[in-house]
């Protein structure tokens, strides 16, 4: 089968390697319909890591993604040959203490599409995962809006992780994919105002469309200032999608005390930091969001009431061939781009 591979920093070649063949009984054969470019990849792509996890190349990312059930293993009763399927990316055990108590996304034996040391990514055109993995959707959704479920899953999960109540006001620091996963669970939980920052004025523009109600660049307006003029006790819940110490910064500011702060955002740095003074005096909580847990069925969900909405995420579509420029588009914030889509033959 044909694969994209990362073969150095910024370079990618698309390479021939055996099909992947079923392991367990349980195992399913997906042929791939479409990928979503994810943040996580473009880290692989342009730095060769994401903290601990360093790419060996030659290295296939990606795991937003759907496709076809094309082959079965003897012991799969949840789908059948001809369906067609959204991915759950995380493979995991089900027996560690992690797993055992609820918490899958942090399994101690996660296996994670695209991810260095886990397992292969979806830029190729067949995988195989357990059918657990596998979650039908019908004719009606397309291959492309079905990959959104992964980053809209992690959205829905940050907002039920910050146990956000109606009548909240809230701001999302990044309106990427992320953050306008966060802007739609937000909106779906009858959260009260939304409020919205990013460096790209098409996302900010984007985002006011989708319903937030204010948007700033930070860039060229003092955010902070405009924020607190709209809430002048503060916000009761910032999430930083954007992975900036800047965005973290602010987020500190913009907390009323006993606010919740939510790390969505993947840094590219080592570490982050937070003034002490503040975060204390305010009794700030901060919650880091690993991925999402349980999620996708409730973003299909979610897909399936807003399509309009969930097709205009998609602002850039390229054929499989085309897969590096799909990286490089995305890796240089081009276009006011918020989610590139590979399409398969």
């Amino acid at each position: 089968m044909k694969t994209f591979q990362l073969t150095g920093l910024r370079s990618m070649a698309l390479r021939d390697v055996p099909d992947p063949a079923l392991r367990e009984p349980s195992d399913v054969r997906i042929r791939i319909g479409a990928v979503g470019v994810c943040g996580s990849d473009i880290h692989y792509y342009t730095s060769g890591r994401i903290g601990c996890q360093v790419v060996e190349y030659p290295f296939a990312v990606g795991h937003e993604c759907a496709g076809t059930v094309v082959e079965t293993g003897a012991a799969v009763t949840q789908v059948r040959v001809g369906d067609r399927v959204a991915i759950e990316p995380a493979v995991t055990c089900g027996v560690c203490d992690q797993c055992r108590v609820g918490r899958s996304n942090t399994c101690r034996s996660n296996r994670f599409l695209g991810c260095p040391g886990q397992a292969e990514g979806s830029l190729a055109e067949y995988l195989v995962l357990p059918q657990q993995n596998c979650i039908p959707i019908d004719e009606t959704l397309s291959f492309a809006a079905a990959t959104i479920s992964e980053p809209l899953a992690i959205g829905i999960y940050a907002v039920e992780q910050s146990g956000l109540p109606a009548g909240t006001r809230i701001a999302i620091l990044g309106l990427g994919p992320i953050g306008r996963a966060v802007l739609l669970a937000a909106r779906e939980s009858g959260c009260e105002a939304v409020y919205g920052t990013d460096k790209i004025d098409a996302r900010c523009a984007a985002a006011a469309r989708a319903g937030a109600a204010w948007v700033g660049n930070p860039q060229r307006q003092d955010v902070v200032a405009e924020l607190l003029s709209h809430t002048p006790a503060g916000l009761d819940v910032v999430y930083e999608c954007c992975g900036q110490q800047e965005a973290l910064d602010q987020a500190v500011t913009l907390l009323r005390p006993g606010g919740k702060l939510m790390i969505v955002g993947i840094p590219e740095v080592a570490r982050i930091s937070f003034d002490p003074d503040v975060t204390r005096r305010k009794e700030l909580t901060i919650i880091n969001v690993r991925r999402q847990r349980d999620c996708v069925h409730k973003a299909l969900e979610v897909i399936h009431r807003n399509p309009t909405e969930i097709a205009a995420w998609i602002t850039h579509r390229f054929p499989f061939a085309d897969t590096a420029s799909a990286f490089d588009l995305v890796a240089d914030y081009r276009d006011g781009v918020i989610k590139a889509i590979i399409d398969f033959p």
